[in-house]
């Protein structure tokens, strides 16, 4: 079996922003703050974003193809600053663990809409 090699350096900076959970009358909110986000470097490859038709309408998602540096506080529940444009995108799905090696991890991100 080869050993996964990165195709491309880790070269863009990225802000990892780790959800600290809150809860207000039995509601539990994610609170994602940006002072105390960690500065991380991936390899950042669009595509073009993800093509999408839902009731017959066809639209352009802006997703992004993510790997980077193992790091266990990585996790679906994570969301990702692009510091060069300053967008913000969540984590969709579970980041893999390539090989379960702990060494480099590859997850999939899609812009957040609205402020939300």
């Amino acid at each position: 079996m080869a050993d996964f090699k990165p195709s491309i350096p880790y070269t863009v900076p990225v802000l990892l922003l780790i959800p600290t959970k809150t809860t207000s009358k039995g509601v539990t909110k994610k609170v994602y703050n940006e002072e105390e986000g960690v500065r991380i470097f991936c390899s950042w490859k669009t595509y073009g974003g993800t093509e999408v038709t839902k009731d017959g309408v066809y639209s352009v998602l802006d997703t992004a193809t993510v790997e980077t540096w193992y790091r266990p506080d990585l996790k679906a529940d994570c969301r990702i600053k692009d510091l060069e444009t300053e967008s913000l995108y969540e984590i969709i799905g579970k980041p893999e663990d390539i090989n379960r090696r702990h060494q480099f991890l590859k997850f999939k991100v899609q812009a957040v809409e609205g402020g939300a």
